[in-house]
């Protein structure tokens, strides 16, 4: 199975629409290089996924935490988690994404009530470095991206039997915290359900109070929850979200005027996209669009 053209098709709630392999072999492999300007937008996905970096600096945001990776560093998002890729220069990665079905072979099987769905639905982790804790996760993952990359007689059985391995062993590690962690279960709830309402509604003069209406909580729990969650206020997030986005459509819509992408991007005036633009990245909108389009 040679691997697949890495490539993200996103609805309004930021959720992958693009499947993985497909239904009778729900996983795929990806070999990507990315750059400053082709960075991977936040987005979820039921699926599972493997990513290691192979040169360079990449950086995985989660809701809840930030993962600094270097070259041989394996990571593993779980299913439903809101992630983004970045980069300070440049990078290349190798990825594994695959379903839950993959390794279960149905919801109802023994594999997925007794060993997935527990991984997958308590919240023990958004996503984790496997590279820190043994070297057999490594291994078992060169394993599987190496099946998917050369094709061989009976890959499905390597790529199969080498995730299931990675995942008895996460089973094996976080068994002891199952069903420990409904207040986190409920909080990665509200935090999702925001954040969704964030990404689809940026571009719309927000408050505080929208945010927190999204997820049927008052504006003291968003507050909280956010802090908690992703280090930030609801209306710093916004102001990062609506940035990212307004650097987004800086290089992919050159003919675009700054003012209008200010607008567009929910800001009040094009000053007030300026002077935030510069805070997260260290220049003008102006300058960014010229330094990146003429590397």
């Amino acid at each position: 199975m040679p691997l697949q053209e890495c490539g993200l098709n996103l609805n309004h709630e930021q959720l992958e629409l693009k499947p993985h392999g497909d239904l009778l072999f729900p996983c795929a492999g990806y070999a990507s290089d990315l750059t400053p300007v082709t960075t991977i937008p936040w987005h979820w996905h039921e699926d599972l996924e493997l990513v290691q970096v192979t040169a360079g600096q990449l950086t995985l945001s989660l809701p809840d935490s930030t993962l600094d990776l270097t070259a041989n560093d394996l990571v593993i998002i779980n299913s439903n988690v809101l992630h983004t890729l970045t980069t300070p220069t440049a990078a290349s990665l190798h990825s594994v994404v695959f379903s839950p079905l993959l390794i279960t072979g149905t919801r109802e099987s023994v594999f997925a009530k007794k060993y997935l769905n527990p991984l997958i639905s308590d919240n023990v982790f958004s996503g984790i470095k496997l590279s820190d804790m043994e070297q057999s996760y490594t291994d078992w993952f060169t394993q599987a991206f190496s099946a998917l990359a050369t094709d061989p007689t009976g890959f499905e059985f390597i790529v199969r039997h080498t995730l299931s391995q990675i995942v008895l062993a996460l089973d094996h590690t976080f068994k002891t915290q199952f069903h420990s962690h409904q207040s986190k279960r409920l909080a990665d709830d509200r935090i999702h359900q925001m954040l969704t309402y964030v990404h689809k509604h940026y571009c719309d003069p927000l408050t505080v109070a929208m945010i927190a209406q999204a997820a049927n909580v008052s504006e003291r729990e968003c507050l909280r929850t956010f802090q908690h969650e992703i280090k930030l206020s609801p209306i710093q997030y916004l102001l990062k979200y609506r940035v990212m986005r307004g650097a987004e459509v800086l290089l992919t819509q050159p003919e675009t005027a700054v003012s209008q992408i200010a607008m567009n991007s929910g800001f009040d005036s094009p000053s007030h996209f300026t002077k935030v633009f510069r805070r997260y990245y260290k220049q003008t909108p102006s300058m960014f669009r010229h330094q990146q389009t003429t590397k």
